[in-house]
């Protein structure tokens, strides 16, 4: 495993430098701001759109909840990451059960892509029709891949996205190539990929946001999917949007700023104000337009929140829409082990295949995706499974390929975001579905593992804490009866109240949403 160690004054001459170039602003002595646009949530969604409308002449802040990541050597350290879950800062929410868990998202400056893996697929042109699973429908979208496409290749273009056009076999049309080339496998992989490819398959390199190359930052470390970057070399929505936004001076960022409710005027539909706390003392936000980017759990619980007489269901929820159509992917790490064949990869994640994604010759309906994690190490396992001994757990790290298997999770009504008034906490309601394909993709690939030299295959599917790829509970639509938001994401029911991150997606596909949020976040922001 490669190391990488900056010292304390270069992280000290460093840090400053991202301050100067994000412009944060502080409210009034009474907690007061005011401007034209509020975004609330820095992540994919926020960042992106504050980018895309930058050049507007409009006064915008940004308000997020945490502060800015530290930089610091634990950014890469396995043990401070996975183990300790240093950077783990979001509070409790509940299942149905009442049961408390800790959800897989993080509040910090960039939202969850402090520490995705970087990949950016596009979703393929069917996920936006209807289309056909074992346990019923995934629905068709009110706009089509050919209506994103153009700002697929814009999202491509502000994340600098690696990839190689024509590789992936159910891959969707588009009007540009890529600009950065697909990354090349490590050695270490290419047996693997040999063996899938003399197995019939299509594997290819998987769309990676990176800022590798010639003079480029990125050293394709181990250290880069579930970590934070130290180097800024992960195309992240801070590093990537939000900072290029900001350098221009109309944007400006309000941090560690928790906002708990909206506030309408009188006759319920405009927002005049958002109100929330900031060091323990009340902070109000007067604007003429507010924009939502807070995740698809966190945006409908703050509109559930902030119910009022006019709407006593919850901001924008005539419908009875808000906060329902809740989905995860199905989800299932593979650890697949040569006990005789160490595997000294850096950079693991670069291999995905699609082969049944969609409906073949060998699988009667979609399965879903299969991408290479970034590599597992022991801290990984022991934090997870503490009864599993630490030498069995480095022994097995040591000598495995890992991969993370998706599969579609179909909207239901009863998979829903729920806020208790009473015990001020978010309830998820979440039954998954759509998991005998599932069980089907994953039996289908550890056959191909094990024909490729790996007799040892273990597998853990992912339960409701593990919800980075979160989608739905506020869903565009045409009919104001059947969705949250319209075609071009503006609450039905407010005349100044928009959605840019995930809620508003009408399916989840089976591949990483955070393109699809960045493109659908540039296309609101055009006609914004």
């Amino acid at each position: 495993m490669k190391t990488i160690k900056i010292s304390q004054q270069e992280i000290n001459n460093s840090a400053p430098v991202t301050r100067r170039i994000i412009d944060t602003v502080e409210p009034d002595s009474a907690g007061n701001i005011e401007c034209d646009v509020v975004i609330i949530g820095s992540g994919m969604g926020g960042s992106t759109f504050a980018h895309g409308i930058k050049d507007k002449g409009l006064k915008v802040v940004i308000i997020e909840r945490g502060d800015f990541l530290p930089r610091e050597n634990d950014n890469w350290d396995v043990n401070a990451v996975f183990a300790d879950g240093k950077y783990r800062n979001a509070e409790s929410w509940f299942d149905r059960d009442y049961k408390p868990f800790k959800p897989g998202v993080f509040y910090y400056v960039g939202g969850n892509t402090k520490f995705y893996g970087a990949m950016l697929p596009r979703w393929r042109e069917e996920d936006f029709q209807n289309l056909v699973h074992r346990d019923g429908l995934s629905p068709e979208w009110p706009i089509s891949y050919a209506q994103l496409e153009p700002y697929y290749g814009k999202a491509e273009e502000l994340f600098k996205v690696h990839g190689d056009a024509g590789t992936d076999p159910v891959e969707p049309w588009r009007s540009q190539d890529y600009r950065w080339k697909g990354l090349k496998h490590d050695q270490a992989l290419h047996d693997l990929v040999e063996s899938m490819r003399k197995q019939g398959l299509k594997p290819f390199s998987m769309p990676a946001a990176v800022d590798f190359g010639e003079g480029r930052p990125c050293v394709l470390c181990s250290t880069c999917d579930g970590y934070p970057c130290m180097i800024d070399a992960k195309n992240d929505a801070e590093v990537s949007a939000l900072r290029p936004a900001m350098s221009e001076g109309s944007v400006r960022l309000l941090v560690k700023t928790r906002i708990d409710r909206l506030i309408t005027d009188d006759a319920g539909k405009n927002v005049v104000e958002a109100t929330g706390t900031r060091y323990g003392k009340t902070v109000r936000i007067r604007a003429k337009r507010f924009v939502l980017a807070c995740g698809a759990v966190n945006t409908s619980a703050l509109l559930l929140k902030s119910a009022n007489e006019r709407h006593p269901k919850g901001l924008g929820n005539s419908s009875d829409q808000l906060g329902r159509n809740y989905m995860v992917h199905n989800s299932t790490f593979m650890i697949a082990v040569n006990p005789l064949k160490r595997n000294k990869v850096q950079f693991q994640k670069t291999i995905a295949f699609n082969d049944w994604y969609l409906k073949s010759a060998s699988n009667e309906f979609p399965l879903g995706n299969v991408q290479m994690l970034g590599k597992i190490r022991k801290p990984m396992i022991t934090g997870m499974k503490k009864w599993v001994p630490g030498f069995v757990a480095k022994y097995l790290t040591d000598h495995s390929v890992d991969l993370y298997i998706t599969s579609e999770d179909l909207p239901t009504q009863e998979n829903r975001v729920i806020y208790d008034k009473d015990k001020d906490a978010i309830k998820i309601h979440w039954t998954p579905n759509n998991l005998q394909t599932h069980r089907e993709l994953v039996a289908k690939t550890r056959l191909v593992l094990k024909r490729a030299g790996y007799p040892i295959v273990l597998t853990e599917r992912m339960g409701i804490a593990t919800n980075s790829h979160m989608c739905g509970t506020a869903v565009m639509g045409t009919d104001k009866n059947k969705s949250v938001v319209d075609v071009n994401c503006k609450i039905h029911d407010l005349e100044n109240v928009w959605i840019v991150d995930s809620s508003t997606f009408v399916s989840s596909a089976a591949l990483n949403p955070a393109l699809t949020i960045a493109a659908n976040a540039l296309r609101v922001a055009e006609q914004f």
